[in-house]
């Protein structure tokens, strides 16, 4: 016997002297009466007396009962069956026919004749069904009210019936020899299983729905269709004679004792009650009633909280869980408490037994802190908080103010004698190593997954509402500090409960050091990655002793502590941690990872970014120029670490950044990059011209892109460059930081007279022609290939005193152009530029001869006669008409001609130059052509519109004042049928006129 389920009473010592064949009880105005069917055919009626005794304990309320009434010659031949019907007030009694009788004064309702012989019935009180059997038939009757039974069907069989019952709208049959379910409506067979050698068939339905098909000591459960079910298998001591189903156990008669089983799978035997000789067993309210040949026997059930208590003792904590469920609902309260202690005991047990996960699971019912859990794991090292886990408590809750246990019998000894499962762990080191076992930290590791979420949240919420509170604190305060100096006293003090968080960090770092000690490293790495709230202390101890780099960085991270993780991974990089091989972590680790771990930081945090950018600096180079480009970092605090860490990529980084937006990139910049290129290319002059190696036409990497910097860059100041450039060398640039302060015909001279490369004076002009067309106000931008033709004419005067004109330029531009130059005054230097070219090319009267520095003259006087024809450059003049003269004024350039040049060498300029007038004139001619017989169209409908006659009668009235016209002057409207008064007319306009130059009102 596992426990005691009920408690045994004798109800009736010996209440008749014929031998007992059918029972049942109806209860009418609170009291329940026994109806007792005996084997002379009489009925005896027994009732609880009218003043009881005091029961002996509270789970006995019937203990006497005494005869009420008695029926003599109740039927003609002996019981075999008795059935109260509650729902209809009747009694139903199988004797020879099925007899109904009225409650509680027993006349007769109705007899069925037709079921005369009947050895088995079964009653559908949902619907008021009947159905019985009679030899080889089977017959439904429906309660049709006060009008009795009607027949509904009426159905053959193969053999006789032994036992029926209703599933659903069928009935299940036992024969002789098998099972079956016949269909109500047409009665239709389905065989389920043959029946047992040794005892009858019997069928008992279950509150479910599903029913139990004895054979022999077996029970087997199937459901309404006669499908067996899974986990469907009763095993009884002995084939059992009836069976009685009361929530939540099962009570079977069988020959020598009744037997108690509870109703969860596998259905274990609860009790054993001996009675001898039982014949029938009955459900009477809330106990069990047991007729035996001459007496009666009450079944009481022991009230669920001793019951539940005496489970507890035993061990049985599944059975003691299912019985908590079956408490009322009115102690909600008692049934969590008794729940969470049985889960706490039943985890324990099942922890110190090997059953891990199990024991967690019961863990988790029970609503346990997790601190109380991760108690079992000493070797955890938890943060220290204010949680104390209430172990004793959990563990002793007491009952005594719940429970009446002397109704079962049970002592005070029984709870406490329930054993300790809080084990020693000090004491006993075979214990402590068995629970840091791998099985038990997985079952621990399920466990803390499980609870994570929700104390997460919390945790998040917690963490949300104090936010929330400082910032409406601060607000508050910021307010008026003054005013609510008082009655906010204090409140940017108020403490906000930390307990979620503090439960998060004892979870996730126990968490943490269960997933290292079981190998799962990349799980940890995961749980690091997300949300947590790990302790930093213990678990940098941690992941340093196990040589976990890559959770650590990432704990360092979650945590904000950048520094730290960035020299970690500095010192990974750098070989500085012995305990891995140098292979393995520079695998795992190398500049790439510092340069991926910057990435995030750039908007945060760009001074460390910078500082630990310069260690990989020189080995990624493209990385991590292209880590402070993608970074938004500042241009200028990039160019200013880069200045003083690492000045060789300086220039790199101010060209990345050039070619992604030039205009992201400062005039400041702009010019410190064209710097650089200049020391180098300078560095490298004074190295050749040292050795007297140096060549102009020599063109290095640094040369180049010094040259497209100062031809392509705009932001940059000429003037401070040109005072760096030496005297006798470096041409080419010295021309283009003349042409970009306009000074062209010292630039062109230099391309002419020192580099002697006419192609590059000639593209210089092209540059100088197309920016003057793009500028709006330029009037003849052709001029700078006048001034080129002037410099091949006149070499001698463009050559004389050339550095001392260039040291003219310099002085008078620092006198008036600032020394940063930015995109504005670039843009105002050319607008400049143009207007001079303008006006140079405007003098289409006077011999050209450009004097000044500004307008790209020569110094010399334009009346100074030139030199002899050996010393013009005729050849470099001709080839410029013949490419350029499209672009150039024909007649100035031909002014500037020596007269001695032979018309046969300006057939490649004059040639094209007068094809192209010719075409102009020619197209001209034909547009005033158009033009003139446009203008003819126009008179010729002019004359048309005047043609039209209006005739004036005297019938003819003004639109305006709807006065006659008369002999007044008038007028008419376009359209040539309106007339109007041309004084109305006038004063119309003239009102027009007032009311547009009429200020508006304003409200």
């Amino acid at each position: 016997m596992v426990h005691s389920a009920y408690d045994t009473q004798e109800l009736l010592p010996s209440p008749t002297q014929h031998q007992i064949q059918a029972l049942t009880s109806h209860s009418s105005s609170g009291a329940t009466s026994l109806l007792l069917g005996c084997s002379d055919g009489s009925l005896l009626v027994y009732g609880p007396h009218d003043d009881p005794p005091e029961p002996s304990s509270p789970s006995q309320p019937l203990s006497s009962y005494s005869l009420r009434r008695s029926l003599p010659q109740f039927t003609k031949r002996p019981f075999l069956s008795l059935q109260a019907l509650p729902s209809q007030d009747l009694l139903l009694s199988l004797s020879e026919s099925i007899t109904f009788h009225r409650l509680p004064g027993l006349e007769t309702f109705a007899v069925l004749t037709k079921a005369r012989g009947a050895n088995a019935y079964c009653w559908d009180d949902r619907r008021g069904f009947l159905c019985f059997a009679r030899q080889k038939r089977v017959c439904i009757f429906r309660h049709d009210g006060g009008r009795g039974f009607v027949e509904v069907k009426e159905f053959g069989v193969y053999d006789t019936v032994r036992s029926m019952a209703w599933c659903g709208e069928n009935v299940c049959l036992g024969i002789r020899r098998e099972y079956v379910i016949m269909n109500s409506s047409n009665g239709a067979l389905s065989e389920v299983f043959p029946c047992g050698r040794l005892a009858p068939p019997f069928v008992v339905p279950l509150p479910s729905g599903e029913l139990i098909l004895g054979k022999d000591n077996i029970g087997v459960i199937v459901d309404q269709t006669g499908k067996l079910l899974p986990e469907g298998r009763i095993c009884w001591s002995e084939a059992p004679l009836e069976v009685v189903i009361q929530k939540p156990y099962m009570v079977a008669l069988l020959p020598r004792y009744v037997e108690i089983r509870s109703l969860r799978v596998p259905y274990p035997l609860i009790q054993t009650v001996v009675l001898r000789n039982a014949r029938h067993i009955i459900e009477s309210g809330s106990a069990i009633v047991v007729a035996l040949d001459n007496s009666i026997y009450g079944l009481f059930p022991v009230p669920l909280g001793a019951q539940i208590v005496q489970l507890t003792a035993s061990g049985n904590f599944e059975e003691a869980l299912s019985l908590c469920k079956m408490l009322p609902p009115e102690e909600v309260s008692l049934r969590a408490a008794k729940e969470g202690s049985i889960h706490i005991r039943y985890a324990h047990y099942l922890f110190e037994n090997g059953s891990y996960e199990e024991a967690m699971e019961h863990f988790l019912a029970s609503q346990v802190d997790i601190t109380y859990v991760l108690s079992l794991y000493p070797s955890l090292v938890l943060p220290k908080t204010n949680l104390v886990p209430e172990t004793e408590k959990l563990l002793d809750i007491s009952w005594d103010t719940h429970l009446s246990r002397g109704s079962s019998g049970m002592s005070d000894e029984m709870e406490s004698s329930s054993p300790s499962y809080q084990p020693e762990y000090e004491e006993n080191s075979a214990l402590e190593s068995k629970k840091m076992s791998h099985n038990t930290l997985m079952a621990l590791i399920k466990y803390l997954q499980k609870k994570r979420q929700g104390i997460v949240e919390k945790a998040t919420i917690e963490g949300t509402e104090e936010v929330v509170s400082n910032a409406f604190v601060d607000g508050i305060h910021s307010y008026d500090s003054n005013r609510f100096k008082k009655s906010n006293k204090g409140r940017s003090n108020i403490p906000i409960s930390s307990g979620a968080r503090d439960m998060a960090t004892i979870l996730d770092t126990a968490l943490l050091q269960a997933l290292l000690l079981t190998g799962q490293s990349s799980a940890a790495l995961e749980l690091l990655k997300g949300v947590n709230y790990c302790d930093v202390k213990i678990c940098e101890e941690v992941l340093q002793s196990s040589n976990q780099y890559s959770a650590l960085l990432e704990l360092y991270r979650s945590n904000g502590m950048h520094r730290e993780a960035l020299k970690l991974l500095h010192d990974l990089v750098h070989g500085k941690h012995s305990n891995e091989s140098g292979a393995e972590v520079t695998q795992k680790f190398n500049h790439e990872s510092i340069i991926d771990y910057l990435k995030p930081l750039c908007g945060s945090d760009p001074m460390l970014v910078l500082e630990y950018a310069m260690s990989v600096l020189e080995s990624c180079p493209d990385r991590t120029i292209e880590l402070f480009l993608s970074g938004n970092i500042p241009a200028d605090l990039v160019n200013s670490y880069l200045k003083q860490h690492a000045p060789n990529m300086q220039a790199k980084y101010l060209e990345l950044m050039l070619a992604l937006d030039e205009n992201a990139i400062s005039g400041n910049l702009q010019n410190e990059m064209v710097q650089i290129y200049l020391s180098e290319v300078l560095e490298w002059f004074s190295d050749l011209n040292a050795h007297q190696k140096w060549d102009e036409k020599v063109y290095t990497p640094s040369r180049k892109k010094l040259l497209s910097a100062l031809e392509n860059i705009t932001g940059y100041s000429p003037e401070a460059f040109l005072k760096r450039l030496p005297t006798d060398a470096l041409f080419e640039e010295r021309a283009i930081l003349l042409g970009k302060m306009n000074q062209h015909e010292l630039a062109l001279s230099l391309y002419v007279h020192k580099l002697h490369v006419p192609d590059l004076a000639l593209s210089y002009c092209d540059r100088v022609y197309d920016s003057a067309v793009r500028q709006p106000s330029a009037k003849s931008p052709g001029s700078i290939y006048l001034t080129l033709l002037q410099i091949y004419l006149n070499p001698q005067r463009t050559t004389k005193n050339f550095e001392k004109r260039i040291t003219n330029v310099i002085s008078s531009q620092n006198t008036t152009i600032p020394k940063a130059s930015t995109g504005s005054s670039f843009k105002a230097k050319v607008g400049r530029a143009v207007k001079k070219i303008a006006a140079i090319e405007g003098a289409e009267d006077m011999k050209y001869s450009p004097s000044g520095t500004d307008s790209g003259k020569s110094d010399g006087d334009g009346d100074e006669p030139m030199e002899g024809v050996s010393t013009i450059m005729l050849d470099e003049v001709l080839d410029v008409l013949s490419k350029r003269w499209d672009r150039i004024n024909g007649a100035q350039a031909l002014k500037l001609l020596p007269r001695e040049t032979k018309l046969q060498s300006l057939l490649p300029f004059l040639g094209p130059l007068v094809k192209k007038s010719s075409e102009a004139y020619r197209n001209y001619s034909v547009i005033k052509s158009l033009r003139q017989s446009e203008n003819l169209q126009v008179k010729d409908e002019l004359y048309s519109e005047r043609k039209p006659v209006l005739k004036i009668t005297s019938d003819s009235m003004c639109s305006l004042c709807n006065k006659k016209i008369g002999t007044s002057v008038f007028a008419v409207y376009p359209n040539g049928t309106t007339l109007i008064h041309f004084v109305c007319f006038r004063d119309s306009q003239n009102l027009k006129t007032v009311t547009r130059g009429s200020p508006s009102w304003k409200k």
